[in-house]
């Protein structure tokens, strides 16, 4: 099982390397920085929606710098957060265009409301690469991704397997979405439901429900409701879109003394929930290869600062057209596979994941 996933997550990042290697990677030429691209620098506009969620803070932001500045020396960025907010991001790209940026890198709070901002670049000549959510009915120029629906599959897919090992064939899953804003919590219920749906499990409630702003609070307030209203062994498992509402979900469960809590899913493999899933509090969580996703963006914006327009052949329809698409493939991670995932790709060690408090359950999986 092990050696397997270890293949895959090399195979994976053999993938997006290849894909790097096909953008063609740009130095910065000598000569004067005047800002507008050509042998100088330019300016990069790097707007990441959140902070509640770690991974933007703490690897696709400092990965991304790092690697513009790697090819391109003389480039500056221009970084903001709009924590959750559409409006400050709008106000943050408008901004970032009013500084002289010559690329916008955005990832936005709101897929469908970010397309002023996208039609508001067009304008002016600035290329837009839509990262990691997808910006809808609005002429972009790239899409770097993961395959989001098939990470909702997997999560599904993983979550029945899980059940079915139980000896369980039937009863509710209760499904916690992301936000209602982000067309990617749409794309992972999608693949979701392609797993879960003729499984002989019914997700609840109906209609689906999806957590305002990601939040694990509010993932966890409604776990609570969910909980009193189908008791505690009132359901089979816990389909949590990622790890902040999977936490939510959790505690929830926790506070309710569920114990065992049953298998919960996952997504971003965030350093809490392979804490969790080492302890047996989750069961799963989707990998998404933070790297590969960061600098071949960076890659791209470097590229269009210079001129330059790669290729790909693989397109994404937003709505307004088949958007030239960079998709990544997510990675199952479980108890058994952490050491041969994340700790080989050296996103974690093993000293972070096993504190004082995981010792026991570090050794129990071969992790100490």
């Amino acid at each position: 099982m092990r050696k397997r996933h270890a293949v895959r997550t090399r195979h994976v990042l053999a993938m997006a390397t290849a894909s790097l290697l096909a953008l063609g990677v740009v130095g910065c030429e000598s000569g004067s920085n005047t800002g507008d691209g050509g042998s100088g620098g330019g300016k990069i506009a790097l707007l990441l929606p959140e902070s509640q969620t770690t991974r933007y803070e703490q690897h696709d932001r400092p990965l991304f710098e790092a690697k513009v500045k790697e090819l391109c020396p003389d480039c500056e960025i221009i970084y903001s957060n709009a924590q959750q907010d559409q409006s400050r991001q709008q106000q943050q790209a408008e901004a970032a265009l009013n500084n002289g940026a010559k690329v916008l890198v955005l990832d936005p709070v709101d897929g469908a409301a970010a397309g002023t901002i996208a039609s508001l670049a067009k304008s002016k000549g600035v290329p837009v690469i839509s990262y990691d959510r997808l910006i809808q009915n609005a002429p972009i120029d790239y899409y770097i991704s993961f395959d989001n629906e098939r990470v909702g599959q997997l999560q599904g897919e993983a979550l029945v397997n899980r059940l079915k090992e139980q000896g369980k064939t039937s009863g509710d899953i209760v499904m916690i979405n992301g936000s209602p804003t982000d067309n990617n919590a749409k794309q992972f219920n999608k693949g979701a439901h392609s797993a879960l749906d003729g499984s002989g499990f019914k997700t609840v409630p109906t209609p689906d429900y999806f957590t305002p702003e990601w939040k694990p609070e509010n993932a966890q307030k409604f776990m609570e409701g969910q909980i009193a209203q189908l008791g505690k062994d009132g359901f089979a498992g816990v389909y949590a879109a990622n790890d902040g509402t999977a936490g939510g979900a959790i505690a929830a469960m926790r506070a309710a003394g569920i114990n065992p809590v049953p298998p919960t899913t996952g997504q971003d493999a965030e350093l809490a929930a392979i804490q969790r899933i080492v302890s047996g509090d989750q069961y799963m969580t989707v990998y998404k290869a933070f790297k590969p996703e960061a600098e071949q963006a960076a890659q791209l914006a470097v590229d269009l600062v210079k001129g330059n327009k790669p290729t790909t052949d693989k397109t994404v329809d937003n709505g307004s057209g088949a958007i030239p698409s960079f998709l990544l493939e997510p990675v199952v991670v479980n108890k058994d596979n952490i050491k041969d995932t994340v700790v080989k790709d050296d996103l974690y060690t093993v000293q972070q994941i096993c504190t004082s408090a995981y010792t026991a359950a570090c050794q129990a999986a071969g992790l100490s």
